[in-house]
């Protein structure tokens, strides 16, 4: 549950390589240190980081959500986080995950990054895989990745593409 939540708040930290930080949405001037309330759920080193008030919102919600494995409902449980974050202002249309990339492009104003390694996406990207069936669909984190559930590891499945959100 602690790294869930670590995982969505991180996604828009300053902590995201500067040569992408300029498509995050993370905006230094609104960004506020947590409460201490929230310091327990967030880990030890979260008093050092100061936090997007849409993606503290996003890692409340996936952490109440998420599963100890895969319910396989990851593209329904991101849509939701980045819904009810505010990242997006509809509830997108697809129904598989490997669908996402496309429909966050030309619906929500995403862009697709030129990183094929998972490890090397910036916290808060959204990562499509394609592979059988529906394919898998994840938010990265600086730590880790989460959808459904929580993993230190991205999909093995093949990656489609690394999506993130410009700043207005």
């Amino acid at each position: 549950m602690r790294f869930i939540l670590k995982v969505l708040v991180l996604i828009l930290a300053s902590t995201a390589p500067s040569a992408l930080a300029s498509y995050s949405l993370f905006n230094p001037e609104q960004a506020e240190a947590l409460k201490p309330e929230l310091r327990k759920l967030f880990g030890p080193q979260s008093g050092s980081f100061r936090y997007d008030k849409r993606m503290m919102e996003a890692a409340e919600i996936a952490a109440n959500r998420a599963g100890a494995s895969s319910s396989q409902s990851c593209w329904r449980y991101v849509k939701t986080a980045l819904l009810r974050a505010q990242i997006i202002d509809s509830y997108p249309k697809t129904r598989f995950a490997k669908e996402a990339g496309v429909e966050l492009q030309s619906q929500f104003g995403f862009r697709k990054l030129n990183v094929s390694d998972p490890y090397k996406a910036p916290p808060g990207s959204v990562l499509v895989y394609g592979g059988a069936g529906a394919g898998h669909v994840e938010l990265r984190s600086k730590e880790g990745f989460v959808s459904d559930f929580v993993s230190a590891k991205p999909s093995p499945r093949p990656l489609i593409g690394v999506y993130v959100k410009p700043r207005s």
